[in-house]
C-alpha cells in the first residue's frame, strides 16, 4: 500500500482556526488547543447571545414607555390595556421611538388609549 501523509490537511485545518481566533488573548490567539476550546465556546457564546439581545431589547423598550406613560399620568399596563381595547396595533418597539423622539405624538397615543380604556368599561357596565 502507498504511504499516505496526512500534514498538509492537518495544517489547513489548525490555520483555519488560529485565523479565526487571532482577536483573542494570550496563548488563546497561537496555541491550536487553547484557540481552538475558546473558539468552540466563542460560538456558543454568539448562539445564545443572539437570541438574548431580543429579550435585552424588548425589555430597553418596555423601560423607555413605561417612563413616558407615567410622564403621562398613567402606568404601562394600563397603557398597553387601552391600545389593545382601542385596536391600535403598535408594538413597543415603535412606542419607544416615539417615547424618545416625539412625545407629542406619544401623549396622543395616552390620550386615546385611555378614551378606548374608558370606552370599553363604560360599554361593559
Amino acid at each position: 500500500m502507498p504511504r499516505v501523509k496526512r500534514g498538509l490537511m492537518v495544517k489547513k485545518r489548525h490555520n483555519k482556526i488560529l485565523e479565526a481566533a487571532s482577536g483573542y488573548f494570550g496563548g488563546k490567539r497561537s496555541l491550536f488547543k487553547t484557540a481552538n476550546e475558546q473558539f468552540m465556546k466563542s460560538g456558543n457564546y454568539a448562539y445564545r447571545d443572539r437570541r438574548n439581545k431580543k429579550r435585552e431589547f424588548r425589555r430597553l423598550w418596555i423601560s423607555r414607555i413605561s417612563i413616558a406613560c407615567r410622564n403621562n399620568g398613567t402606568t404601562y399596563n394600563r397603557f398597553i390595556e387601552g391600545l389593545n381595547k382601542s385596536g391600535i396595533a403598535v408594538d413597543r418597539k415603535i412606542l419607544s421611538e416615539l417615547a424618545v423622539n416625539d412625545a407629542g405624538a406619544f401623549t396622543q397615543l395616552v390620550a386615546q388609549a385611555m378614551n378606548g380604556l374608558h370606552v370599553n368599561r363604560d360599554a361593559a357596565v
